[in-house]
């Protein structure tokens, strides 16, 4: 993380807590880290994302399990309030009962599993990396070189690949609502209109809708998080920088405080960015079944 024979400055800190852990299709350790590579896997974003969506599914499964037809508990009370909460939406937003059958659920899954993915980042900045280190050092390596990334929806190619997901569902359930003559159709003659002349602007500015929302879909969760992992990062470096200036003793005061005030208030971040990412799911696939 720094380097020998001094602790790492704060750029330093920030830099390797930004580095993900990455292996190569053929699982090789890379050694030349990258934000953008195609040729590498963010393993820490791929484990995380995996063992946190059958945490989720377990959750759900659990509550279906002890439910009963009487009087609820309170987990099941809890649930029943989020499962009616997307069915509402879902109806709102998807008009074919059909197609709700598989997209109610999808959308229950997509609100579970963003939210605990999210929540990731409510644990301590130092915590799962420093285990890690202790982990990757025990095995005969470095520890200063053991990245560690806990918060997959910080990481631009999970959000951008759970958007492009929704995306594929979009393009299925046009060609299925429309036919695929009926969607091929659409997509030449809307939004211009149908003259053999507008056929190529029409069909760009179908594409370009189709990238730009999938984009902004993920582009907007990956934002606000990442800025929300960045942010506990810098509290853990400078939380209490103003109160060291009265006591020593009152810098851990200070970094208490003011990481509590932001883990409160991301409380609400990690939730509506949950539900935005669902909504916006909703809301594209419900455009796909309507015609321009």
């Amino acid at each position: 993380m720094a380097a020998e024979g001094h602790a790492p400055t704060a750029s330093e800190y920030i830099v390797h807590h930004l580095q993900h852990w990455q292996v190569n299709w053929g699982l090789e350790p890379v050694t030349q880290k990258s934000i953008v590579d195609f040729n590498v896997i963010n393993l820490d974003s791929v484990l995380y994302a995996l063992v946190i969506g059958i945490i989720g599914c377990f959750v759900l499964w659990l509550a279906a399990r002890k439910a009963t037809s009487g009087v609820p508990g309170r987990f099941q009370a809890a649930v029943e309030m989020l499962v009616e909460m997307v069915d509402n939406q879902a109806k709102s937003n998807i008009h074919n009962a059909t197609s709700r059958k598989f997209i109610a659920p999808l959308a229950l899954t997509v609100f579970v599993w963003i939210f605990l993915l999210n929540a990731m980042d409510m644990l301590p900045v130092d915590l799962l990396p420093a285990i890690w280190a202790k982990l990757f050092e025990a095995g005969g390596h470095d520890p200063a070189h053991a990245y560690m990334r806990v918060v997959p929806t910080a990481d631009l190619s999970t959000t951008l690949g759970l958007s492009t997901s929704v995306l594929l569902l979009c393009l299925f359930y046009g060609i299925k609502v429309k036919g695929l003559g009926g969607w091929s159709h659409e997509l030449i003659t809307a939004p211009f209109g149908s003259h053999p002349v507008l056929w190529p602007i029409n069909l760009l500015m179908q594409i370009i809708e189709y990238i730009a929302k999938t984009v902004s879909h993920g582009m907007r969760l990956f934002g606000n998080m990442y800025a929300g992992e960045l942010v506990f990062m810098l509290i853990a470096l400078m939380g209490g920088a103003m109160a060291a200036s009265f006591s020593g003793v009152m810098l851990p005061i200070g970094h208490i405080i003011a990481g509590t005030v932001w883990a409160i208030f991301h409380i609400l971040v990690i939730t509506l960015q949950a539900f935005i990412f669902m909504m916006l799911t909703l809301i594209y696939l419900g455009q796909a079944h309507e015609g321009h």
